[in-house]
Parts: structure tokens; C-alpha cells; sequence
């Protein structure tokens, strides 16, 4: 063999392999190669955060506001900033703003949250509320579905004046109704052409007359023969018995015959008030089946 092709021979026998390469290898991001449940996950996380989805579209973990300040210096928060924002929120405090919305079923938590087992006394203060009386059947009569829709117009109507011009905003209570008749009787036999009801919506103890007054006046969508009703009323019932019913309104028959010809009288209690009800649902949204009413009774010792 020449020394040429022996030389080159000898040098390509020993010389060593090429390094490998340092570079990583590409990562796969492409939504075909992810995972479907960590797909969703991340869709998940990114629905309940709309700037964060925004940024990681155009490309980067991080907003704009934040990539815009890297590099600079964080600055030292002002302690008097501070106590400026701390005695601004005291004077809030002070004038009754505050930024919680007031829920008069967390307020009286022990009053909308009864149980369905067994009946329990509760005391129950004074009230305001929006009121509206009538009379007759509450599925046939016309006077109580232009009650219903007059209530909500202007309990919606006062919560966005209150919001607007007090600062004071509050979640718009449910539904209740006081029933009452010569004889308690018919309320087990559902003889409601002899009921008479006051249709109302519990209100905050600052919104007054003027308020309700005014909310009345601009309304020109609800009836207004049941506008010219309503009245902004301060219930007390004092103590009162009352149980969480689950089911269609006809259906609370057998709990009324309970406590009226048992539980009271085993007792000693006698009726003190209009019956009331308390409805935690919508009836045109639930179906009957799974329909929650408070029903409540005053009541006194006999």
C-alpha cells in the first residue's frame, strides 16, 4: 500500500468521532403534542385570567406593563401613601360606605338559612321592606303577577340609586309573602280564592322614603296601578317558628297540618301573625320538585 493511502488510512482509523452536539432539542409546543388534560387545565386557568391569556397570545409569560419595567429599579413604597389609603378607608367606615355589597341573607344568616328536618324558633327584628297587598288566587289572580313585576322593577331600580348616589350597594333580597285569611284552615286546604297576601322585598335599613319615592316616579315599565300601591313598610314579627320546605308550593300541606295541630300545641304556642313565606327559588328557572321555601309562623305562648 502506498504511505499516502496507509497515512490516511491510519489517520481516519484513529481519529476520534465528532462531539455531539450541545444543542437541545426543540421543544414540542404545538397543541397536537399536548396533553388533553393539561390542555384544559391551562385553558381553564387562562379563562379565569383574560390579561394573562392576552400576554401568553402575543407571545410572552409576562404582561406588558411588566416586560416594560424589567431592568428598572423598584421603587420604595410611600409609608404616607399608605395612611393616606388607610384613613380614607376609616372615613368610608364612618360614613357607612364600605365595598362589601350587603346580602340580607348573610346579614341574618339565622333566618334564610333554616333547616328542612325540624322546625326551630327564631327571633326575628324589625324590617323594612317593599310591600304590596291584594287579594285572590296567586295563579289565576292578575293583581298579584303586576305586584310581582312592580316589587322587582323598583327594588333593582333602588339598589342602582343607592349604588350611584350613596355608594352603598346591596344585593336585591328574594321574594316573600304574608298570607293571611279569617280562617288559618284554608292554608292547609289550599282554598286560595279566600287568601289575602302582601307581597314584599326586604330593603336596607338606609334606603327610606324619598328613595323609594323617586324610584317609583321614573318607572315606566311596571304596572302602574301596582306602583301606585307599593309603600316602603317596618314589619315585626318577633318570635316566629319556621322550617326550610323542598319541593312544589301545594306540596306544603302536610308541614302546615304539623305545626299547626302538633308542634304548636305540644308547645304551647298560638299563632301571633300572618303566615309567611320566604322563596330562595326561582320558580319560572326550578322545577317544582326542587323548589326551597322558608315558611315561618309568629307565634306567642297561649
Amino acid at each position: 500500500m502506498p504511505w499516502s493511502r496507509l497515512s490516511r488510512a491510519l489517520s481516519i482509523a484513529g481519529s476520534r468521532p465528532p462531539a455531539p452536539s450541545r444543542r437541545r432539542r426543540p421543544r414540542l409546543c404545538s397543541p397536537s403534542s399536548t396533553p388533553p388534560k393539561r390542555r384544559e387545565r391551562l385553558r381553564k386557568r387562562l379563562s379565569r385570567h383574560p390579561s394573562r391569556a392576552r400576554s401568553f397570545r402575543r407571545g410572552g409569560g409576562r404582561s406588558r406593563r411588566h416586560r416594560r419595567s424589567r431592568g428598572r429599579e423598584t421603587s420604595t413604597p410611600d409609608p404616607s401613601a399608605r395612611c393616606s389609603r388607610g384613613s380614607a378607608r376609616a372615613d368610608r367606615d364612618a360614613a357607612g360606605v364600605t365595598g362589601e355589597k350587603y346580602d340580607v341573607k348573610r346579614a341574618y344568616r339565622e333566618l334564610y338559612s333554616p333547616s328542612a328536618r325540624d322546625f326551630a324558633v327564631v327571633e326575628v327584628p324589625p324590617m323594612r321592606y317593599l310591600a304590596i297587598d291584594g287579594h285572590g288566587d296567586p295563579n289565576a289572580a292578575q293583581d298579584y303577577a303586576d305586584a310581582v313585576t312592580a316589587l322587582f322593577s323598583v327594588a333593582y331600580a333602588v339598589k342602582f340609586r343607592s349604588k350611584r348616589e350613596l355608594g352603598r350597594d346591596f344585593v336585591v333580597a328574594p321574594l316573600e309573602g304574608m298570607w293571611r285569611a279569617d280562617d288559618p284552615e284554608v292554608f292547609i286546604t289550599r282554598d286560595k280564592s279566600a287568601w289575602s297576601w302582601t307581597m314584599l322585598i326586604s330593603q336596607p335599613d338606609w334606603i327610606n322614603e324619598e328613595h323609594v319615592g323617586r324610584a317609583i316616579a321614573a318607572d315606566t315599565k311596571a304596572p302602574r296601578p301596582a306602583l301606585d300601591r307599593m309603600r316602603l313598610e317596618r314589619i315585626y314579627e318577633g318570635s316566629a317558628v319556621q322550617i326550610l320546605h323542598l319541593g312544589p308550593y301545594d306540596a306544603e300541606t302536610a308541614t302546615l297540618e304539623r305545626l299547626h295541630h302538633e308542634w304548636m300545641p305540644a308547645h304551647g304556642l298560638t299563632f301571633n301573625g300572618d303566615h309567611h313565606e320566604i322563596y330562595l327559588s326561582d320558580a319560572r328557572r326550578t322545577p317544582p320538585e326542587k323548589l326551597r321555601t322558608i315558611l315561618r309562623q309568629p307565634v306567642r305562648p297561649v
